[in-house]
């Protein structure tokens, strides 16, 4: 199919539709013509403050796109400073924890040895 045919048939669509439209409209011309100016203006003032908006939107992506590659790195670098830190931190407290266990599981088995053994009963 040729693209000139199909542009005819385009054309030839959107005028049988005016006129259906303009045919079975229950205005009159001229009612019809502002009513039809009214909501274009109306669509053209709705198309305009979504234009804003998206301008809007644009400027605030940007603005935070820029403010990100700004304060993740600086964030970054505090979190591992600070991950440092309590590690240097608890390291200590660590080895005191270790040894605390340590010698809570040597009173353990010193208690578990010189207990006496519970005796066996005998069932019969």
């Amino acid at each position: 199919m040729k693209v000139s045919q199909f542009l005819i048939g385009i054309a030839t669509g959107a005028i049988a539709g005016s006129v259906s439209v303009l045919l079975s409209t229950p205005q009159s011309g001229s009612q019809l013509r502002s009513s039809i100016k009214t909501t274009s203006l109306d669509y053209k003032d709705k198309l305009a403050e979504v234009k804003t908006k998206l301008q809007d939107l644009k400027s605030s992506i940007s603005r935070l796109s820029k403010e990100s590659k700004e304060i993740v790195p600086e964030t970054i670098q505090g979190l591992k400073k600070d991950i440092t830190e309590w590690k240097r931190e608890t390291t200590p407290l660590q080895h005191q924890l270790q040894a605390e266990i340590s010698s809570i599981q040597q009173a353990i088995e010193e208690l578990e040895r010189t207990l006496p053994k519970p005796k066996e009963k005998v069932v019969n």
